[in-house]
């Protein structure tokens, strides 16, 4: 049996220069990139093609026996540390911020540590105002996307374009959001309002995870807490990650893996952790194939239909699309892959079908 990995999402790696960005990144990737004390050791983005931890792929793989393990993954990108003012061309801000719109989530790292050997680039540690540099950078960037848009848009307007009077008032209507400092993701808009901002690919509109690195001592409450508060109300997510440790047992295996976190109070690693977040951020889920040849995780959008999945794996299975065999992970688990047609848990669907976590799909097509 070996293993095919296949490439379903991607995260960019931000963060103020030293606050142990490139260490998560290193011991969530197993990469050796240089992560020295220093600003900008990390100048062009370094990436990491990830396996998405799947406990279900693996038990279905040792039931199936097949000759091919194939899993969903997860680009990692590191891009290099961003400082104050780099929309201005600060450090090397615009080359970055370039890197960042590539991405589907940003993963902003957030340092909680104290370290008197490890330089803070504002010579404080204090995450919340960390949080409101990389955020405000992310926000000017696009101010500046936004009023090329304006302008380039009346052009639009004179010339009486099919839609550029409705481009003109969300556009303001977004311009007005960012210069009170709110990113992109949190201004309500109906979908047919986000389709004229989806085209100018605004960086804060995109979904963030943030990353609190810790030390060995959990961030007390009066740090925490307004950290918290501050990401909830703008709908994000916050994830502790002691990148110290985790660098520490990147060699280990998974069992001693497990063992160590749990002595240090973490239920999962912190790339099972990060994964997760990204999926729920997203709205992913995974469906499986099995037979001999090859058992493989496919990665799918929440609600997505029979016959879209199909299109995941070849538009023929989509376009030719008659019907499905459906039948579920936590069947197979509990009486067999080979007792499921007698006892009536194999489902004959059709494209409408609404694809479930765990599912397991045969797909039949047409000539």
């Amino acid at each position: 049996m070996y293993y095919i990995i296949v490439m379903n999402l991607s995260c960019g790696f931000v963060g103020l220069p030293n606050v142990g960005k490139s260490t998560i990144f290193n011991a969530l990737s197993k990469k050796n990139i240089p992560a020295e004390n220093y600003p900008f050791c990390t100048i062009d983005p370094n990436s990491a093609i990830i396996e998405v931890p799947d406990e279900k792929l693996i038990t279905l793989a040792e039931i199936y026996s097949p000759h091919k393990t194939i899993f969903s993954t997860v680009e990692f990108v590191d891009i290099a540390g961003l400082v104050k003012n780099a929309h201005s061309g600060e450090g090397l801000g615009n080359q970055f911020l370039a890197h960042i719109r590539s991405v589907k989530v940003i993963v902003q790292v957030v340092r909680f540590f104290n370290d008197n050997n490890i330089t803070h680039v504002e010579n404080r540690v204090s995450p919340i105002d960390d949080i409101e540099i990389i955020n405000m950078e992310l926000i000017f960037a696009d101010i500046k996307t936004l009023e090329k848009a304006i302008e380039k848009n009346e052009k639009n307007v004179r010339a009486n374009h099919k839609g550029a009077i409705e481009a003109k008032a969300v556009f303001a209507l977004a311009l007005d959001h960012l210069n009170e400092g709110k990113p992109a993701r949190t201004l309500p808009l109906n979908s047919k309002e986000k389709e004229f901002l989806d085209g100018l690919f605004l960086i804060s509109s995109k979904p963030i995870i943030y990353v609190a690195n810790v030390g060995e001592d959990s961030p007390s409450p009066s740090i925490l807490d307004p950290v918290r508060t501050a990401i909830e109300k703008e709908g994000s997510s916050l994830i502790l990650i002691n990148g110290k440790l985790e660098a520490e047992i990147i060699d280990f295996s998974n069992e001693e893996k497990k063992e160590v976190l749990e002595s240090y109070g973490y239920k999962e690693s912190g790339l099972a952790l990060l994964i997760k977040h990204a999926y729920g951020l997203l709205g992913l889920q995974n469906f499986y194939t099995c037979g001999q040849e090859e058992v493989r995780s496919w990665t799918i959008k929440k609600g997505s239909s029979a016959v879209e999945a199909a299109g995941e794996i070849h538009t023929d299975f989509s376009t030719k699309f008659i019907k499905a065999e459906i039948f579920n992970y936590k069947d197979v688990i509990t009486h067999g892959k080979d007792q499921l047609k007698s006892l009536g848990l194999i489902k004959l669907v059709g494209k409408e079908y609404l694809m479930q976590e765990g599912d397991i799909a045969y797909f039949i097509k047409g000539q």
